[in-house]
This record gives structure tokens, C-alpha cells and sequence, in this order.
């Protein structure tokens, strides 16, 4: 396992990305495992509301830089992340999980009667079900978050984006009346020799203005 301090120095190692080095790209194996960080996230439920589309195709990369704030990560990073969410959860996606938990765990489904119920009564037909695509935007950053660790214990950089247009890319991606809707991207790779911000000190607050103990 490692050691804190190797995972701290990966942390402080890491900066929004704003120039990549498009001459080099991740490995297979590191980019292996980084998908397999996003298939291993944790979500609520374990519904796992999303989808994650690797878009490494040129031309639609360059579709969606002018929607991207002309961002050049989008078209110079190795490998360009677009996190989709659902945008409403069903009957069919609760019964999708009970037979998944049935068949990877060996035990009948109707054992999961009371978990099903559970869920179909908040995200399904509950609150959290009326507004179904912001609560699944919510596991979508965990995911992101989880990606942007992961990379930076791997060496690899990574450039977080919210700065697109979320309609335009559903649009270039035929996201329409597929039932998921963009949230944020994250642009991955490698930093460019000439990036200034990799060298910048980097600024937080002090922890005992963001943590407390109660």
C-alpha cells in the first residue's frame, strides 16, 4: 500500500492542466486502470446514474472546442472524458440493479425485495425522483473527483472542464433521447514543458479554515 506521504505529494504534484504535451499520450495499462477507477466509484444506491464517453475521435473533439470556451485541452490532451448523467431514473434501472446484485452475489432477488422498495421509494417515485438528473450530476463529480486523484497517484495530469456548453455538446455526441444529459469533462495526459501554471505555488486556505472537529 502507500505511504501518506506518497499520496499527498501526488495531490500537491497535480494542477488544472492548461496546456498538454499532444505528442504524448497515456499508456494502454495506466489507461486501463483509470477507466477501471470509474467503473469502482462509489454512487448512492450503488446505481451507478451515468455514463462516461471517452471521446478520442479527432473531429468531434474539434466540434466541440468552440463549445468548450475555446479550451485547447480538448483537442491537445491524450485522452477527453465527458461525464453524462441520467436524466430520469425508472422501474427499469432499479430492477437492472437487483439483478446485478443477485447475479455477481449469488442470492435470489426477491431477498433484495426491501433494497428495491427503498429505491424505487426516493429516486424513482420519491423527492430525489423530480429532480433525478441533479441528484445523478451529484455521482457524476464523485466519479470526476475519484478519476482526478487516481491520475495524479498515477503521474498522470488532468484538467477538470466546466467551462462547455452542456446542450450543444448532448448535440455533438447524439446524446438526445438517450436519457443522459453532459455534466463536466476532464481532459487527461500529459503537461506541456512550457505550461507556467505547473510551476505556480499552489493556493489553498488553511486547514483549520476548512476542517473542523466537532
Amino acid at each position: 500500500m502507500s505511504q501518506p506521504n506518497q499520496l499527498l505529494d501526488a495531490l500537491q504534484w497535480r494542477y488544472a492542466t492548461k496546456i498538454f504535451d499532444a505528442t504524448k499520450k497515456i499508456p494502454a495499462d495506466l489507461w486501463s486502470a483509470l477507466e477501471k477507477t470509474l467503473v469502482l466509484t462509489p454512487t448512492s444506491y450503488g446505481l451507478q446514474p451515468y455514463q462516461f464517453l471517452i471521446v478520442q475521435d479527432a473531429a468531434t473533439r474539434a466540434a466541440l472546442l468552440p463549445h468548450s470556451w475555446g479550451q485547447k485541452q480538448v483537442v491537445d490532451c491524450s485522452h477527453y472524458v465527458v461525464f453524462t448523467a441520467r436524466t430520469e431514473m425508472t422501474e427499469a434501472d432499479v430492477a437492472k440493479l437487483i439483478a446485478r446484485i443477485s447475479a455477481v452475489r449469488g442470492i435470489p432477488a426477491a431477498t433484495l425485495n426491501f433494497y428495491r422498495d427503498m429505491m424505487l421509494s426516493d429516486v424513482v417515485n420519491g423527492p430525489r425522483g423530480k429532480n433525478a438528473h441533479e441528484w445523478a450530476a451529484r455521482q457524476a463529480y464523485i466519479a470526476l473527483g475519484n478519476l482526478m486523484t487516481a491520475a495524479a497517484v498515477l503521474g498522470v495530469d488532468a484538467c477538470p472542464m466546466e467551462g462547455l456548453v452542456p446542450t450543444e455538446y448532448d448535440k455533438i455526441l447524439k446524446l438526445e433521447g438517450t436519457g443522459y444529459k453532459t455534466v463536466v469533462a476532464l481532459a487527461l495526459g500529459y503537461r506541456a514543458a512550457g505550461d507556467k501554471y505547473a510551476s505556480l505555488a499552489k493556493v489553498r486556505y488553511e486547514a483549520a479554515d476548512l476542517i473542523k472537529v466537532i
